[in-house]
This record gives structure tokens, sequence and C-alpha cells, in this order.
């Protein structure tokens, strides 16, 4: 199959094909527009894969522009970040970095061009009047008693604006469009708005600062962009885009395409709620792993090719919907079972005693790192008289259909031997604090001679040699699918969305763990060691998703 057949397909492909056949564009040059005023979300991802991958399956260019005009809002750590984002999951940027207010200049010089043909005009009517006079959905609006001030006048009174002689919010430059258009964005938008504001590019050059929807047309225009992509909730404003492509003397015509944006179960996607959770201090930060911004993915241990896959599983359409959470994990679980390797972790221990092992014996057993990939070589771990099992994997009295260690039956250890249960002891309140047992040393690597069948197999790790460790285990933030339906979505906040283990024990080749690189914990599901928190003498891991869908089937 060729790389084009290979290609998935959606309607923006499909109008790019016809683009380059009918030759109304020879290449393709698209971009990311992010604001810089808070962490990317996984909505964000859908974006980039789109935007990037689209550039790249032509063999075009895509952008990395930041949109920066509302300046009290923006962050130089948000831009710092979101290019860290773009880099993790694996595409480059064509040439240097943009900023809308790069074109301020040109901006500020197309406004008055539009002042020039009498299709903008200095307002002065406060906000409350403005909303009162665009009218509604169903009735149409009236026009501003300062609509038909003169051009001269209105050239100097944006001067008088650009000079910082009007209070913010005292006026604005509206454009002159219709004001009974069935289009509320066409009803003589706002295109400059007085802010005296610090800019994190341009200082406190401008005290005056260009609307989106007028900065991103022109800033298009000036790239040549060639198909510019954007959100359903951005459709209608497309005949706002290209009035003002048409009003103004630049020669580009980019043109305007929408697409879903990306909704998924049990997040919330707004950025206004995402900055109430981090300034609340209801999550760490913004890359908490509880998280939906790819920061927060990236840190509790998803892949890049995971989140990739996932944008290409979910595809590219025109309809709105939601997102099952089961689709994303999915994704990381298939990436992880085939490239992480296996080690042990036993997060609630009890102490097993191996009688008939000799004390201080320190055996080195020789471990695969990936049962199904020998290329992933093998590590050493230490087996030793007395070695933690997890409190859930013993009971006193089971049925058959409990296949871990029980008293006076036996059970595999991982990579190790046959043991047998023969007695327990027990705290004041009855917890079982000590199993004792003894082991078949003729068992390593194989079945007991005399035929025995073992059916269960526990992981375990070393009581002398093991290492303390904190686990963290992440859930869903919310207890609903949809938190942002919820009259006040601090009401469905999963109040166990953390839990954190203290006394965890782990074998001691994760003292070299990397930080967000993953690994299967026997039995636990995919952790990985926390790229904030963690030290060579504080070892901390995150669960990036379980073994298994257990949402599935509570959801059922």
């Amino acid at each position: 199959m060729s790389e084009t057949e290979n290609r998935p397909s959606n309607f923006i492909r499909q109008i790019i094909d016809a683009d380059l056949a009918s030759g109304k564009h020879t290449g393709v040059h698209t971009r990311f527009p992010p604001e810089p005023n808070g962490y990317l979300h996984i909505g964000h991802a859908k974006s980039i894969c789109l935007n990037f991958g689209i550039a790249k399956d032509y063999q075009g260019q895509c952008n990395l522009r930041f949109d920066d005009t509302n300046p009290e809002k923006e962050d130089i750590n948000y831009v710092k970040s979101i290019q860290e984002d773009v880099k993790w999951l694996g595409f480059q940027w064509h040439g240097d970095i943009r900023y809308s207010s790069d074109y301020f200049d040109r901006l500020y010089g197309y406004a008055v061009e539009l002042i020039e043909k009498g299709l903008a005009y200095v307002d002065f009517l406060n906000a409350e009047q403005m909303r009162e006079y665009r009218g509604t959905l169903t009735a149409p609006g009236k026009n501003s008693p300062y609509r038909d001030t003169p051009v001269e006048e209105n050239l100097a009174l944006f001067e008088k604006m650009k000079n910082g002689e009007f209070k913010e919010g005292e006026c604005s430059l509206r454009a002159k469009i219709d004001m009974a258009s069935s289009f509320m964005c066409m009803r003589d938008p706002v295109i400059y708005r007085v802010k005296f504001a610090h800019h994190h590019q341009t200082g406190d050059k401008w005290c005056i600062y260009p609307m989106y929807d007028f900065t991103h047309c022109i800033s298009d225009a000036i790239e040549d962009i060639t198909h510019s992509l954007c959100t359903l909730e951005f459709q209608d404003n497309r005949r706002l885009y290209d009035w003002v492509i048409d009003n103004i003397s630049i020669e580009a015509q980019p043109r305007q395409y929408e697409f879903s944006r990306l909704n998924l179960e049990y997040t919330v996607m707004s950025k206004r709620k995402l900055n109430a959770l981090v300034e609340e201090k209801l999550v760490n930060g913004w890359d908490d792993p509880r998280m939906p911004t790819i920061a927060g993915f990236r840190r509790r241990g998803y892949t890049p090719a995971s989140i990739r896959e996932f944008c290409k599983r979910i595809g590219v359409t025109k309809m709105d919907n939601t997102v099952e959470m089961g689709v994303l994990e999915a994704c990381i679980r298939e990436d992880l079972n085939e490239h992480a390797p296996r080690a042990m972790a036993v997060l609630d221990p009890v102490r097993v005693v191996i009688e008939n092992f000799d004390e201080g014996k320190v055996e080195t057993l020789t471990v695969k790192n990936h049962p199904n990939d020998d290329a992933m070589g093998s590590r050493e771990v230490p087996f030793t008289r007395e070695v933690f099992i997890e409190a859930e994997d013993f009971r006193e009295e089971a049925n058959k259909k409990y296949k871990r260690l029980v008293l006076g039956k036996e059970v595999r250890l991982r990579g190790a031997y046959v043991i047998k249960a023969e007695r327990c002891e027990k705290d004041a309140e009855g917890n079982i604090t000590t199993i004792y047992c003894t082991y078949d040393p003729d068992t390593l690597g194989k079945n007991p001679a005399d035929g025995r069948k073992v059916k269960g197999v526990i992981h375990w790790v070393s009581a002398s040699e093991s290492l303390d460790a904190e686990v963290r285990l992440y859930d869903r933030l919310f207890t609903v699918p949809n938190p942002a339906a919820a009259e006040d979505f601090h009401s469905v906040i999963n109040p166990e969305s953390l839990q954190v283990i203290k006394g965890a024990k782990v074998e001691p080749s994760l003292a070299s763990a990397e930080a967000e690189k993953a690994y299967q914990f026997e039995r636990q599901g995919y952790f990985c060691l926390d790229s904030k928190d963690a030290s060579t003498d504080n070892l901390v891991f995150n669960r990036t998703v379980g073994l298994r869908d257990t949402w599935a089937k509570i959801e059922g």
C-alpha cells in the first residue's frame, strides 16, 4: 500500500486533494494558532495532529503562531509550555515561531484602511449599550449613533485611541457591516479596544489591541496560509473572516474550514474551568496527572504515540460528539503493553518468611523485562528468605476460583519458586502480619518434579533488598461523564481521584527508573516515575492506567 493510500481520509483532506488537483493551490500551508492563556489540553492535541499531520502528509508547512491579542490573560510560561507540548507530540513548526503581535503595525494599518473606506468607525457606546443595540437572534440590531461619524473624524479618534487618550471601555473601533444581519458576528463587531496592559512580546508599545476575528484572518493572509482549520464554534465567524480579507488591500485569500472540537468524557475542556481547578488548588497545577492537559497526560505516563493514535482513531468530522474515556485509555494500554518493560511492586505489603531458605542468603534471579520481546533483555532480581507480597494475595481459606496463596496450598512467585503457606501470625486486631512458607528449590523456571500443578502466580519483592516508594493512584477527576453539564462542576469532582500509597515496596532495579518512562507493575497496571516530585532518595510513581478498563463494568 502506498503512503498516500495509507493516510486517514476526512472531508478536509478531500478539500485539499480537490484544491491541489484543480490548481487552486500548488502546496499546503497550515498553522496552529493557540492563545497563550493556559496549558494546552487534549482537544488542542487533536488540532495539533490535524494541522501538523496534514502539512507533513502533503509535504507542506505548518506554522506555530501565538494568538497573543489579550495580554492580561497571557504569560510567557504558557508560551514555553505550548512549544514543549508541540515538540513532545512529535511535530516541528516551519521556520521561526510567529506571534500575532508581530503584525500589530500592519493590523493597525489595515484598520486605518477600513476607516478610510468608510467601513469602520470609533464608537463610544459602553458594553451594556452595545449589547442593547446589537439586538437578539430574532430581532435585528440598530445602528449606533456614532456609526456615521465622518471618516476624517474617525481617523483622528482612532489615532487618539492609539496614543492612550481614552480610558479603557470608553470607546472601541467597530467594523461597519450590517446591524440587521442574521449573523450576530456581522452586526458591526468590535475590531479594536483600548487596553492598558503590558504585553509579553511588545512591552508597552501599544495600548490598543486588535480582536481575534480581525487579527486571525489577516495573520493567515500574511503567512500565506492555504487552509485555515478551526473548530465549529467559529463557523459563523467565517463570514467576518471573509469580509475582512475582501475589504483590505492584501493579496492572499486564505479560506477557513471548520471541524468538530474534541469532547472527552469525565473531563472539562473550558480553559476557564481548568484555570479554576488550578487557582482553587483542587488540583496540583496545570500538569497535575488528573488534568486533561497535554502536560498532565505526559506526567501521568501517556506517550506521544498513544495521543497521536487516539487523535487518528476519533477522526475529523463536522459532527459534535463526546468520546468515551475508554477509547483514549485503550490507546495507551496497547502502546504500553507492547513497549513497557515489566517490574514488580507491592503496594500493600505483608511479610512472607520462607523458613527452609537460608538466612542471610541473597540469590540473584534473572527475569525477562518483557514476556514477548526478548530484545528488551532481562534484569537481575534478588531473592531472599523474607519477601513481601500483596495482602490481598493471601487468604487463610478460599474457594477454587481463588488462584493465589492459601494456607496449606501452593502458588508460584513470579520468575522464582513455588511456595506453600504453612501458617500465619496476626496482630491484636486480627490483621495478618506474617505468613510462614516453605519453598520447593527444584521449581525455578519449571513445574514441580512430581507433576503437581500450580495454577496461581503472584508478584513479590525481597523484604531486605526492596526500595521504599510512594505510589499515586490516579482516577477520573469527575464522577459523571459530562461534568460541563452540571450546574456547578465543583459538585461532581471525584473525591477519590487521587489515592496516595506511602508504604509501597518496589524491586531494586527501579532505582534507575527515568521520569515519565513507563513500566508495567506486574498485575497492577502501568506506572511511571513522577517528573516533579521524585528523586533518587524519594521514589514516586504515578499510575498511568490500569491493566483493564474497570470503569466499563461500573458503567455497564
